[in-house]
């Protein structure tokens, strides 16, 4: 079976929904590395029983944060690797070292939206139909090549808040079971 890391930076909600899928299945969650030390996702990880690692960037390089974190990967035999909010850009070595092996996900239909603030760009954006995509990770900004799209018709008198509603409940069930399919493939 397949090893999967978990990268997270904050609350960890959509590490916990990858994490409660992937345990039903045979493959492991080999950790979770986190950049920020008060991270919820800590508290997430020791609840579910999930080995969790803290990588400072702060004053260090990126190329120093990085050479642990693949240290890590390495030491803990991860096949693909899953970015759950985790808020770094990483950097082109990182991301050919491990190429077709890094996802994301992001509140948008990209390539509309990339980068922060997609949920409300998209919800100010006037556009009718808003969603999530699921891609894999390349040198650029939410560029890589899309894996999976899910997407509803908003209604628009719908606050911002149930909009960020419709996003996250659309995450916590496409982002597990696409990395299901690529841990499922990996072997």
């Amino acid at each position: 079976m397949a090893r999967l890391a978990i990268f997270a930076s904050g609350n960890g909600s959509n590490f916990q929904a990858i994490a409660e899928e992937i345990q039903k299945t045979g493959h492991t969650i080999s950790c979770l590395i986190c950049d920020r030390k008060k991270a919820y996702s800590f508290e997430r990880a020791k609840n579910l029983g999930i080995k969790s690692y803290y990588v400072p960037y702060f004053e260090r390089s990126k190329e120093a944060a990085e050479q642990e974190i693949a240290e890590i990967i390495e030491k803990e035999k991860a096949d693909i690797i899953a970015l759950a909010g985790f808020m770094r850009i990483l950097s082109h070595q990182f991301v050919e070292k491990y190429k077709n092996r890094i996802v994301n996900i992001h509140p948008s239909l990209l390539p509309k939206y990339p980068g922060t603030g997609a949920i409300e760009k998209s919800y100010n954006s006037g556009d009718e139909e808003l969603g999530i995509t699921i891609h894999y990770v390349d040198g650029g900004v939410d560029t890589g090549p899309i894996i999976r799209q899910e997407s509803f018709k908003r209604k628009f008198n719908e606050p911002l808040e149930e909009i960020e509603k419709k996003i996250h409940n659309l995450e916590y069930t496409a982002y597990p079971e696409v990395i299901k399919n690529l841990l499922d493939s990996y072997q």
